[in-house]
């Protein structure tokens, strides 16, 4: 069995590369990289050489090219000690067209196109824009830099191997005392007079690698951390992977202590404090709270986080599907042609018949009318929101568990084993429980992880439908603003759950039927 599950892990792993690389090529090759201003106001606001540098901007920040002005060549020339801060000033200042470049401007210029070029670089020099002879129009500074796009390979590699990050003590310069590691049994966030035991670094980018705290699962970790990519859109500069798992709604105060000693309402997180140089210097509310640079923290909300959202309705979903699925598919089977078999089959034909996006809204709909909340609300308590969502994503699954284990039953009552049974004397009820029955359940048993992913994929829309802020919802938006590192992040997500759903369906079919091993061993 272990050596069979490694054996699948490794090659789930290597098709969820398979298709990050091919989401990727779509997104970075296949896709026009111009839609990524669509909706850019900054974008259409500028003119000119303003206008073509930023588009080159941003290109980079998303991850399509690799983008170094003129200008930072300089700098990292003056960095490795190749010039002077003297050398650059004058080489820095090319002119608004080629020819009135000076000799060292021309010298520098020309050491920069035939490095960045043996590289696979492109140059490009914008001349400066002219309103008349002597005055540049707005946006028409002179620009020069080189740029190139990232092959995928690399943009692979660079993705794949920044998922986990671990954290150590060397991480961050500059820091007040001595680095190293600190375990209390008195967290200061909780004033030090409770037991609540954390380990505390110094260097390290989190303040807190592990620590206690009253939200679930109540222990927590930041040694290791998970990154999918950054956000550009959607949740600009916040990590996909904590897009999708912090909490949403209204803030959630209550009485703090900081780090200073002061006592204030707040809904600020303490625990999440990442260290960020030079912040306390310059911030007298900083240096009120705070007596270092660990001063980045987020907050805490009311709500569930997106994947909260999505795990909650999918996971009901799935247990009212098989609640009611199951038995109404071995009724159908039982009483075959019978008026139950049709009206279960005439509402099978109807689920699969009906695109799922009309049945949704035709849900949405009649709940409406019956007064249940068709938008889901964050802030609200009222559970009934949960409802409408829920019967959208299960009415399907329930569909598909009756077709599937009634014709798997039937199959199964016409083998040649039940008749051998018979003619042994079992009785009918006998020979359903412990033949047909359990033989027919098993594929639906290797279904049940599937069935929750389905549950989750099929949320996309459902979402969508009813605004729930799930991480369904989270892709849709994605897609409709073009933020390239949220849809690799939500696919990488659901490429890895897949690959674990196909695992535990194998491990619960072995476990539900003896005559299946995983074992090389022969038999």
């Amino acid at each position: 069995m272990a050596k069979y599950l490694i054996k699948r892990i490794v090659h789930g792993l290597i098709s969820v590369v398979i298709v990050v690389a091919i989401v990727m090529v779509m997104i970075y090759s296949l896709m026009d990289r111009n839609l990524i201003f669509a909706k850019d106001s900054t974008y259409s606001h500028l003119s000119n050489n303003q206008k073509v540098t930023y588009r080159y901007l941003k290109w980079e920040e998303y991850g399509y090219i690799d983008y170094v002005p003129y200008a930072d060549y300089l700098t990292e020339l003056v960095a490795k000690g190749e010039i002077d801060d003297e050398t650059r000033s004058a080489a820095v200042a090319f002119g608004r067209q080629k020819e009135s470049d000076s000799d060292t401007v021309k010298k520098y210029i020309k050491q920069f196109r035939k490095e960045y070029q043996a590289r696979g670089y492109k140059i490009v020099r914008l001349d400066a824009v002219m309103i008349g002879k002597k005055k540049v129009a707005d946006g028409g500074q002179q620009q020069l830099f080189a740029w190139r796009n990232e092959p995928l390979p690399k943009r692979l590699w660079q993705y794949i191997s920044s998922i986990f990050v671990i954290d150590n003590v060397k991480n961050v310069e500059d820091i007040n005392g001595k680095r190293g590691l600190t375990f209390t049994s008195h967290d200061p966030v909780y004033g030090g007079t409770k037991f609540s035991p954390a380990i505390i670094g110094n260097g390290t980018t989190h303040r807190y690698l592990l620590y206690f705290d009253k939200q679930f699962p109540f222990f927590h970790q930041n040694v290791l951390t998970i990154h999918l990519g950054t956000s550009y859109a959607v949740n600009k500069g916040v990590d996909v992977f904590n897009t999708m798992t912090d909490s949403q709604g209204s803030y959630k105060k209550s009485v703090i202590t900081y780090p200073t000693g002061l006592e204030e309402s707040s809904a600020d997180n303490l625990h999440s404090a990442t260290y960020v140089k030079g912040s306390l210097s310059t911030n007298t509310v900083l240096q009120s709270r705070f007596a270092d640079d660990y001063t980045n923290i987020s907050t805490i909300k009311s709500g569930k986080s997106k994947m909260g959202y999505s795990f909650v309705i999918g996971i009901i979903a799935v247990l009212i599907s098989y609640g009611l699925g199951v038995p109404l598919g071995i009724t159908m089977a039982r009483r075959k042609d019978k008026l139950v078999d049709q009206i279960g089959t005439i509402y099978i034909v109807f689920i699969l018949a009906v695109p799922s996006l009309a049945y949704i809204f035709l849900f949405k709909a009649v709940g409406g009318k019956l007064g249940l909340p068709t938008t889901f609300d964050m802030d609200s308590r009222n559970k009934l929101m949960y409802i409408l969502p829920i019967i959208s994503l299960a009415l399907p699954s329930v569909a598909n568990l009756m077709k599937w284990l009634r014709r798997y039953m039937i199959d199964q009552m016409n083998a040649d084993y039940v008749k051998f049974a018979r003619s042994g004397g079992l009785t009918e009820n006998e020979i359903f429980v412990k033949h047909i029955l359990k033989n027919a359940s098993l594929p639906i048993v290797h279904d049940i992880p599937f069935s929750v992913y389905g549950a989750l994929v099929g949320a996309i829309i459902t979402e969508r439908v009813y605004s729930v802020p799930g991480a369904g919802n989270l892709l849709t938006e994605a897609i409709n603003q073009y933020d390239n590192g949220v849809i690799v992040g939500v696919t990488l997500f659901y490429a890895l759950l897949s690959v674990a759903c196909i695992i535990i369906g194998d491990v619960l079919i072995s476990m539900v039927d003896p005559r299946i091993s995983f074992s090389d061993k022969a038999r």
